[in-house]
């Protein structure tokens, strides 16, 4: 009695398997006179056992066997699920093994080197897996004992699967609120609505095309130029639109973890990996997914990549079962996928199956007739947000806007037009100040071409632009405050652009 009282005191305050036997394990062995007890789960389809932990006399701690998965067929699932729904325990020996009894003990132990004692695990109707105890002693184990020891290792088992769904009930819920929240920005921000009548009118067409399609949509575009406005305008436009819409920054990924955030990991497929985790694409499933600046993901993604895209297939990593998805995946760039794929930088054959249907966003500078009903949207956004809600944009604003080269796009058009409202105090648009003009409408820097003066390259413009927010910023690159922030990239990216221009950050550590 008292060794039962200690099982339910220490599974109430275990989270997983693992805890609770690393507590109680040697307290069993001895209580079951074994010398080895494995915990198998099964996953929620009853098509793989999973061993959660394994304890064995002699060894300190719980351990895994060196292959802790078993994948099962149709065939066999049913009948392991018969079994544990049956509740009866079943012995294994040298001359007595059902096919039940060799797949649990697959990769686990064998029967032949001595019996083991099969115990099904389950909540109600609700099965969970097995107990396998290896049988050192004349008769087996106390069936009192073992049954104890069953059914308390089943009440951590449902606890760890209930928190396992709830970890992917908060994800999709998650999920679901990011999509809702960006179906939200996209009807305040309204850039695809502002453009679609003057310079975005053919780019509209383009989306209201293969909208309904549900071809893979290959988007060109500057930074900042509204390629993700455009992607969700597609999803919003086809018959996903009731499923979820996720963006994914390809370039913001560490290599070695591109496969985990892609594809989902399974527990204890690398370290620090302690519960399963779905991947984006298994989020997006019945959506679309959203590859920005995919000319980021190495060769190695991009050879997976190509086999969800051919067939809706993938595993997460450390599975060894295929899973399959029902994703619509528009990608965008502002990177000239051809020559990379002739250098070699990104794999041919994905850029056949991704380029099906193209659209070239263009940038600000192209269709400077959207800045007058940009800049008052923006400024009607940023003037209720911050002030009294009825700035408005003057001719003198518009030309001073029209004057700028805009490296950011309409992005930073906004950013602009925000820290022009916020310099006037939420009262009036400071927009001379919050470009770094001084005097004339022209930025320092060679953001953009002074009267009569030699028009700045494309190099000129981003390096003015840079060096305007490292000032702002005193030379701080990271955090909300800094210039990545404030430009909205990534700031190793902002660190590569500024190494190449020969941006030095330091210069402006005393401003």
């Amino acid at each position: 009695m008292e060794f039962e009282t200690r099982l339910w005191r220490e599974a109430s305050l275990s989270a997983d398997v693992d805890g609770f036997l690393e507590r109680v394990g040697a307290g069993v062995l001895d209580e079951l006179g074994c010398s080895t007890v494995v915990v198998r789960a099964l996953d929620d389809d009853g098509h793989r056992l999973d061993t959660v932990a394994a304890i064995r006399r002699g060894r300190v701690g719980v351990s895994r066997p060196g292959r802790p998965r078993t994948e099962l067929r149709d065939a066999g699932a049913a009948r392991l699920l018969a079994w544990i729904q049956a509740g009866e325990i079943e012995r294994a020996g040298p001359r007595e093994a059902s096919h039940v009894a060799r797949d649990l003990l697959r990769g686990v132990g064998d029967p032949a080197d001595g019996a083991w004692w099969l115990v099904p695990l389950a909540t109600g109707p609700e099965p969970l897996g097995a107990l396998l105890v290896a049988d050192g002693a004349d008769g087996g184990p106390d069936r009192a004992a073992l049954g104890a020891v069953s059914e308390s290792i089943a009440a951590v088992l449902a606890k760890e699967q209930a928190h396992r769904d709830l970890a992917r009930l908060r994800e999709a819920a998650e999920a679901d609120k990011a999509a809702a929240l960006a179906r939200l920005s996209l009807r305040d921000i309204g850039i695809a609505i502002v453009g679609a009548d003057a310079g975005l009118r053919e780019v509209m067409q383009q989306v209201e095309q293969v909208a309904p399609t549900g071809a893979p949509v290959l988007i060109f575009g500057e930074t900042g130029s509204g390629k993700e406005v455009v992607a969700r305008a597609i999803h919003e436009r086809s018959d996903r639109a009731a499923g979820p819409i996720l963006r994914v920054n390809c370039g913001a990924i560490a290599p070695e973890l591109v496969d985990s955030e892609l594809f989902g990991h399974e527990r204890g497929s690398f370290t620090g990996a302690v519960a399963q985790r779905s991947g984006w694409f298994e989020r997006a499933d019945g959506g679309t997914l959203f590859l920005d600046e995919i000319g980021e993901l190495p060769l190695a993604a991009q050879v997976r990549l190509l086999r969800v895209l051919q067939d809706g297939l993938f595993e997460r990593v450390g599975g060894t079962r295929a899973l399959q998805v029902d994703v619509r995946v528009v990608a965008a760039t502002h990177r000239d996928l051809a020559a990379m794929v002739r250098s070699g930088g990104f794999r041919e054959d994905l850029w056949y199956r991704i380029n099906v249907f193209t659209i070239r966003l263009p940038p600000l500078r192209e269709r400077q007739g959207d800045i007058p009903a940009l800049a008052a949207h923006f400024a009607d956004r940023a003037g209720r947000r911050y002030g009294s809600g009825t700035l408005t944009v003057s001719p003198a604003d518009v030309a001073l806007l029209a004057a700028y080269d805009w490296p950011g796009n309409v992005r930073e058009l906004s950013a602009v037009i925000e820290r022009a409202v916020i310099l006037g105090e939420g009262r009036r648009l400071e927009l001379a100040r919050a470009l770094g003009v001084r005097g004339e409408p022209a930025a320092a820097g060679g953001g953009a071409a002074a009267a009569g003066g030699r028009f700045p390259t494309l190099d000129e413009a981003m390096r003015g632009h840079i060096e305007r927010a490292l000032g702002l910023c005193q030379g701080r690159i990271e955090g909300t405050t800094g210039a990545a922030a404030l430009l909205d990239v990534h700031p190793n990216t902002l660190r590569s652009r500024m190494r190449k221009l020969g941006v030095r950050w330091d210069r402006f550590r005393s401003r």
